[in-house]
């Protein structure tokens, strides 16, 4: 059925879909009218979603939310935002408004005449993580803006990185300026800032440069071997080494590196090739004996397990080996060799005469380290040679390097016997610590000899009490206590007194 010209125009004008014409791409005034009606159809689909909120909503100057004149007022504010101070956000304390990239309701959509099902509903929107409320900000001071901008002067710099602020040191790009930099953190005396500026002239500047720089600089250039050395850079610290010519530094530091070589005969390879490093007298010695030792550990060391697997050897079956000796200090090697190996000649690897001799260990600590053994092992008659040296007469006297008193102590400690530490008490000089000694560990005879020498009546009478009753001691107390002799030489010394 053919429709009117009247209804046809109603039809156009009433229904959502809209002619399409080109002149609307220039009609100023269409445009306008397309807004006002989008406005209204965004209007209805919220009040639709929303049937509770019949408020109207106006805007701060009282005019409606949605209309033309608010619209028109707010795209000049927004145009005129970028050219004055940033204010107050405004908080929109009823509904949150639509994102334009993020709502599904555009003003294309409406005038193609998309169906409503086709957009994004407005609760959607309004759950999209896109929407926010934001409180107020309110304007910095315009003191701080220099933490934004970042136009600090190297004193600033240096200050604030004392306070732990973030800084950034990329604004320092000349050599005069990082040198000044780093000028002002070393008289600002904190090692944090110095290391912080040292790393970023090292990951800015030639090593040439930083090198040549670093060796007038003492208190700057410790803190960047310190920090080398921390991080295990090896290889830079090398090379700022060798351009500074620290030669012993350098082979110190070299040396230093046998310290993560794991196996003991590249180990000993490794410190082979170092005695040709340009050394100190003195600790190219050093570096002399620790290769010689460790070479004469992998000889013992492979002997002695042969031995211990053999099963043939006795001590290595009484006293098994609890550790390997591969690595051990020189004064470990002693004690071990004097331990297992303290009869075999001189001759040998292993000897502990030997060890003395090739590492020249003082007579001191070579008695302290083999008495230690020998008492470990309970060998008495081992301890006692030790002491025993002869003059040119042919008799025999005891004699340490180290006093008497220290070696009852560590024969204490290895659980002598009294009657062998009785021995050594007995050649400790001072009388007092003679008896103390002797108290300490109950050598009676060294008390009453002691006494007895000092012929003091007194305190034998007292000891006499101390003693079991009828026990060998008791009764060499009464014997010294009834001697003749003793009582005639007092009753001399008695009349000697009176006729005086």
């Amino acid at each position: 059925m053919m429709k009117s010209k009247a209804d046809e125009e109603e039809y156009w004008n009433s229904s959502k879909f809209k002619a399409f014409t080109f002149d609307d791409e220039d009609d100023e005034f269409s445009r306008l009218k397309e807004s006002k009606q989008a406005v209204n159809n965004i209007r209805r689909l919220v009040e639709e979603d929303d049937d509770e909120d019949d408020v109207e909503k106006v805007s701060w100057s009282g005019e409606p939310v949605g209309s033309i004149s608010w619209s028109v007022r707010e795209t000049a504010a927004s145009n005129q935002k970028t050219d004055r101070e940033p204010a107050f956000p405004k908080i929109n304390t009823d509904t949150p408004t639509i994102s334009k990239s993020n709502s599904g309701y555009s003003l294309s959509s409406l005038f193609k005449g998309k169906s409503r099902g086709s957009f994004q509903t407005f609760n959607d929107s309004l759950s999209d993580s896109s929407v926010r409320l934001y409180a107020p900000e309110l304007r910095k001071p315009k003191s701080e803006y220099k933490d934004y901008v970042s136009d600090w002067s190297p004193e600033e710099t240096v200050q604030r990185m004392q306070q732990g602020k973030v800084v950034s040191l990329e604004k320092f790009r000349s050599l005069q300026d990082k040198l000044l930099l780093l000028d002002i953190a070393v008289s600002a005396h904190d090692g944090n800032v110095i290391t912080a500026v040292l790393i970023y002239l090292k990951r800015t500047l030639s090593k040439e440069v930083l090198f040549r720089e670093l060796e007038s600089r003492q208190i700057a250039l410790r803190h960047f071997i310190h920090y080398l050395t921390e991080t295990r850079d090896q290889r830079l610290l090398l090379e700022l080494l060798r351009a500074l010519c620290r030669t012993e530094d350098m082979a110190l530091l070299q040396y230093k590196e046998h310290l993560s070589i794991a196996d003991e005969n590249k180990r000993r390879d490794f410190l082979k090739s170092c005695l040709s490093l340009p050394f100190s007298a003195e600790d190219s010695a050093h570096v002399q004996d620790h290769y010689t030792v460790l070479e004469r550990q992998i000889i013992i060391e492979a002997t002695d397990r042969q031995a211990e697997r053999g099963g043939k050897v006795e001590i290595f079956q009484k006293f098994p080996r609890r550790a390997s000796i591969l690595n051990m200090p020189l004064i470990t090697t002693l004690y071990y060799c004097s331990f297992y190996h303290y009869t075999e000649p001189e001759g040998t690897y292993s000897s502990p005469l030997n060890i003395r001799q090739t590492f020249k260990i003082s007579e001191k600590q070579y008695f302290v380290t083999a008495l230690a053994a020998r008492a470990k092992l309970k060998a008495w008659s081992d301890v006692d040679a030790l002491f025993t040296s002869r003059n040119w007469l042919g008799f025999t006297r005891k004699k340490s390097p180290l006093s008497f008193q220290r070696v009852v102590d560590i024969l204490q400690k290895n659980s002598a016997p009294t009657q062998v530490l009785q021995d050594y008490v007995a050649l400790v000089d001072d009388a007092d610590v003679r008896i103390s000694l002797a108290q300490k560990h109950k050598c009676h005879d060294i008390i009453i000899n002691t006494y007895r020498d000092l012929k003091d009546r007194q305190m034998l009478l007292g000891y006499r009490g101390k003693v079991e009753r009828g026990s060998v001691e008791e009764r060499k107390i009464d014997e010294l206590l009834n001697n003749p002799v003793r009582k005639k030489r007092r009753g001399h010394l008695h009349r000697l007194h009176h006729v005086t």
